[in-house]
Order: C-alpha cells, then structure tokens, then sequence
C-alpha cells in the first residue's frame, strides 16, 4: 500500500523474504525519489529498508528480509559536520581533496587535517598547493600529526570523521579512539582493493577473500568492534586533477615522445581506473546515508575494467598519436615489473556492486573523455617538454634487440 500527500508525503510498504542463510552484516538500501509539486518546490522522498542481505563468505547479495519503513519526504539535505584526516603523499591523497570539495558543494561543515607541516615542501606538489580550492569553498585546513587529533581540534564535535591517512591500525587507531571518545556519529575509512587475495574468479566483489596479515584488515575489523556507524571504502588505481602519483602520465610519457609502450606479460590483464569524483560521490553518499552505509564495506572503483594495452591506446587516441605497445616477460628480461610497469603483472579489478546496491551509487568515469582532459593537463603543465630519462625501459629494449629512435 502506498499513500502520497500534497505537503507531508509518506510512503508505506512491507514484503518479507525467506533465506536459509544468515548474513553476517545486513546492509540498509535506500531509494531516492525526487518529485515537484505545482508549486515547483522540489522535494526529495527517502525510502531506507532492509533487504539484499550480504554475506561476508558470500561472493552475491541475496534477499533476506524487506521490513516496513515509513519516512517523511524532506527537502534539503542535514547538514553535517566531518572531518577528513588525510594522508600528505601518495596516490590516496588527492581523495580527500575532492571529497572536500564535493561535502563543501553539498552545503556541509568540512575541516580537513593533513599530516605534517602546511610550511613542507610536500605542500608544494599537487594537491596540497590547491588547498585554496577548499577554504575557498567555505572549508578548513589545518596541519598536524593524526596522533594529536584531539588537541590539534580540542573541544570540536563531528558527526563524520573519514581516515584517508593510516594503513594499519598503530596509525589509525589513535583517530578511532578519539572520534570514540568524542561522540563522533560516523567513521569511514579508505582501506583499499589491493588486501584481497588473487582469485581465479575475478572480478573483486566485497565479502572476497582479503589477506589476513593486510594492516588495512586489521583497521576495518577494529572500527567495526567500536563504532555503531562505521564503513570502508577500497579503491585501486585511479585518475584525475590534481591526483600527485603517475596513472595515466606514465603513458602520455612514452607516447608524446614516440617510445614504445611497454607491457609485462599478454597486454590483456584487466584492471580497474576510476575518476576519484567517483570515489568522492561514493563517500559523499555514505555521509548522506549514514543508515544504509553502516555496517559496509564498499569497492570504490568504477563499473568498468580496461585492459592494460587498453589503456595504452585509450591514452595515445586521447594524445592524438598512434602508439607502439612491447609485450615482454619480465622474468626473461631480469626486471622487477613493480618498478618498471605502473600497474599489477595480472588480472586485478573489482566490481562497485555494494555501493550500487545499498547507496544508489552509480559510476561516472569515461576513461576515453576523461583521459582527454587529463592530457590537456599533462600539456598544460609542460610535462610533455620535460626532460626524461627511461633507463629501464632501454635495458629491457635492449634485451629484446627493439631498437629505439634517438
């Protein structure tokens, strides 16, 4: 039975389902439907029921139990107060960045803590020097060690607090404990794809199997123990303004530069790139839903895989170049492929099916247009005039007697 009124709306609904199994976490999905009056005042309706019970041995969601909820449509997002604790290097760092920006363009309360001194010649690099983007919106940035959270922000209380900063729990846990202590409502976590064991059943869905001596395994199975309101987010490899770790430029280094591409192994191994204003939304999302997103753990990626020759040509059709692609055997050539190639030696991608299923999330990346702008920003910066050196690469050139234009 469903019942729809003028001002006040209410939407009533029940159904059961019957499962023989018992899930260890039963996720809240939630529905969003926006409608407009003849007034023209736009109103959102939020339905949150219980259903599409995940097991964690379990690699599907399947139906469990779908109880009745009644809600009142509103008309504007609650506005929450959150602190994102974020890493001062690496691939990850750019995350809070635009998650800060995404929260902030919400019309939530955002202070962003990074690691180390805001004087640091770290601070120099992308996408730390575009801070100004933040408090320009309205937010905070401070700086400091995570450890001292609790004096750095004394007295402040936070619905939300997101650690994108520690991989294990000795640096995570002093955030946890202090947000614990200090009434913070929800904590979310950056963990990441890479703790899940290899599978001969690809791709990733959340509840695989993760490598137990992980730091990250060990962080999300504290947070669980201690918070009532707690999620992680594992993403892989992903693309995007401001991000300081090479994806898509170590490509655009060999291709504007008329040098092979060189891919270990067949060139077909698939992964997983993802705009991080994807990985923003998600987490953007699980802020807003609160409900639905406790209890979860989410793959934050996209929703489509590309292989890594792939990815080579994606990267010279958005140069405007051709490009030339070497397969080799690392093993044969005498090089470590972790140092020579950007990307994993195999098959490593996962599958957002969580955060479709249980926050309405849905993906945006469109690598062949966004690998445009990212090379306007390659050229814009003038990397591609920059002065470089592949020694590596050469050595494994040589090896294969694939001779290089000077």
């Amino acid at each position: 039975m469903a019942t729809l009124a003028s001002s006040s709306s209410l939407l009533h609904y029940s159904s059961s389902f019957n499962s023989s199994s018992t899930p260890a976490i039963s996720p809240v999905s939630r529905i969003s439907l926006k409608f407009l009056s003849s007034s023209s005042l736009s109103s959102s309706l939020s339905i949150s029921p219980s259903f599409l019970a995940f097991s964690v041995n379990s690699r599907r969601f399947s139906p469990n139990s779908y109880s009745t909820t009644v809600v009142q449509a509103s008309s504007a997002v609650e506005k929450k107060k959150v602190l994102i604790v974020n890493t001062n290097s690496g691939g990850h760092a750019v995350i809070g960045f635009y998650f800060a920006k995404e929260l902030l363009g919400s019309g939530h309360d955002v202070t962003v803590l990074t690691v180390g001194e805001e004087s640091s010649d770290k601070m120099k690099k992308t996408p730390f020097n575009r801070f100004s983007e933040i408090t320009g919106a309205g937010g905070r940035t401070v700086w400091g060690n995570p450890a001292d959270v609790g004096k750095i922000l004394e007295g402040e209380v936070f619905d939300a607090v997101l650690d994108n900063n520690g991989k294990d729990l000795d640096s995570v846990s002093p955030v946890a404990d202090w947000a614990k202590n200090s009434g913070v409502k929800q904590f979310l976590f950056i963990s990441s794809a890479g703790i899940y064991k290899p599978t001969d059943e690809p791709p990733h869905v959340e509840g695989d199997a993760v490598k137990a001596d992980a730091g990250h395994v060990g962080v999300e199975k504290y947070i669980s123990e201690i918070f009532g309101s707690w999620a992680s987010f594992r993403p892989q490899y992903m693309i995007g303004s401001g991000n300081n770790k090479d994806c898509e430029e170590w490509f655009f280094d060999r291709i504007v530069r008329g040098r092979p591409v060189l891919i270990p192994g067949s060139g077909m191994q698939l992964t997983n790139i993802s705009h991080v204003r994807d990985l923003s939304s998600m987490l953007t999302l699980a802020v807003q839903n609160p409900a639905a997103a406790s209890g979860h753990i989410f793959n934050c990626v996209s929703d489509r895989a590309v292989t890594l020759d792939g990815m080579a040509r994606l990267c010279a059709k958005a140069a405007g170049c051709s490009v030339e692609i070497v397969h080799y055997d690392p093993k044969a050539v005498g090089v470590d492929a972790k140092k020579a190639f950007p990307f994993r030696n195999m098959h490593f991608y996962a599958e957002p099916r969580a955060a479709k299923e249980i926050l309405g999330w849905s993906a945006t990346t469109n690598l062949p247009e966004d690998l445009k702008e990212q090379f306007e920003e390659y050229v814009k910066i003038g990397r591609d005039k920059k002065e470089m050196k592949f020694e590596l690469d050469d050595k494994i050139l040589e090896s294969l007697k694939v001779p290089v234009a000077a």
